[in-house]
């Protein structure tokens, strides 16, 4: 059975997609901790990160680095932290959330009600900064 990571990959589930290319793809958080909070998975299913190739491990990061980077210019921040719990959804990926402090990456912190507007206008000024240096 399909996760529903693989659901968005698919386009069978709606994402607020971020960045993409063959192997892997990045998109928003629907629950962000704060604005720009963005989740990098690879398109092949694995559950445990640890359990993708050493080369797609390798890849995945280059690719969540220049995420971040596209992150970092559309929300200015101190640094882009990472995290990988991977419980939540049995499908690897990475977390990526703008920091100020590090407090921001507390998963216990109150979620952002974001809307749909708003969520649209993070990931598209995400992906332009991604366009404009990696596509």
């Amino acid at each position: 059975m399909a996760t529903i990571f693989s659901k968005i990959v698919a386009g069978e589930i709606p994402s607020y997609k971020c960045a993409e290319n063959d192997k892997f793809y990045a998109f928003l958080d629907i629950n962000p901790l704060v604005k720009g909070h963005t989740l990098v998975i690879p398109k092949r299913e694995v559950d445990y990160i640890f359990d993708l190739t050493d080369e797609e491990l390798g890849e995945m990061q280059i690719f969540a680095k220049h995420v971040a980077i596209a992150i970092k210019k559309a929300f200015p921040c101190i640094k882009v932290g990472q995290a990988v719990l991977g419980l939540e959804v049995p499908h690897a990926h990475i977390h990526l959330i703008p920091m100020q402090s590090e407090k921001d990456m507390l998963f216990t912190n109150p979620k952002l009600q974001l809307s749909a507007d708003e969520f649209q206008n993070i990931a598209q000024q995400i992906l332009n900064n991604y366009n404009e240096t990696y596509a």
